[in-house]
């Protein structure tokens, strides 16, 4: 929950820029973020207390910048509130600290590994996700969890966590007609959920088992 010394008289969402204008440099931060929600939508498609933001601003205090994230998962808040949706992540109106987030390095450095830990940290934000494909001694993927206040780093491949009930790694793969590594969700046991994409395969694949023509389903 939220606990910030605010001012007295706030601004709501509709009031505040929904963007801080800021072009992404790399196709995969948009990417990236969006093949998680992707999986998400069916995996927990009957849940309406998570909210996963692409891209949108964090705001913690009116008089600040917002924190843009590549992306982030809050749970217990509403998914959608109006057909309008959300135009950002207002904080003193959701009263919940994102989960997770999640930044993918690109080739403009944005102080992934230094500045942006301590914010998160500040932020109380309990996994702090960082991928960059650039990577080559070190891992590309790190999950970073706050514990008493500070990050530590977790080991593996794909990663367990167990507030939210999913594991987060990366493999290689096919998404949007592109195949390499991406990040993906995955069960208790390791087993990795599968893309939107690969749902449809299966389903066109078991309908055929069935002597089924996938291509006359209704």
């Amino acid at each position: 929950m939220l606990e910030y010394d605010l001012p007295r008289y706030l601004p709501s969402a509709e009031e505040l820029p929904d963007s801080d204008e800021t072009p992404v440099d790399n196709e995969l931060q948009e990417l990236i973020p969006g093949l998680l929600k992707a999986i998400l939508l069916i995996l927990w498609a009957e849940r309406m207390d998570w909210f996963f933001g692409i891209d949108m601003g964090i705001y913690y205090h009116p008089d600040k910048a917002p924190i843009v994230p590549d992306g982030f998962l809050s749970l217990g808040v509403e998914r959608f509130y109006d057909e309008e949706l959300r135009p950002s992540y207002v904080l003193w109106e959701e009263k919940v600290v994102p989960t997770l987030v999640l930044e993918v390095v690109s080739q403009t450095y944005r102080k992934e590994y230094t500045t942006k830990l301590d914010e998160y940290a500040d932020l109380g934000v309990l996994y702090y996700v960082i991928y960059s494909s650039r990577r080559r001694r070190k891992p590309r993927l790190e999950v970073h969890k706050l514990v008493n206040g500070k990050y530590e780093l977790q080991v593996g491949n794909p990663v367990w966590l167990p507030e939210i009930g999913l594991g987060i790694g990366c493999a290689r793969g096919n998404y949007s007609g592109v195949t390499r590594e991406w990040l993906y969700w995955y069960d208790q046991s390791g087993k990795r959920y599968p893309t939107p994409q690969e749902k449809i395969q299966r389903l066109a694949e078991k309908l055929r088992s069935l002597g089924i023509d996938p291509d006359n389903v209704d």
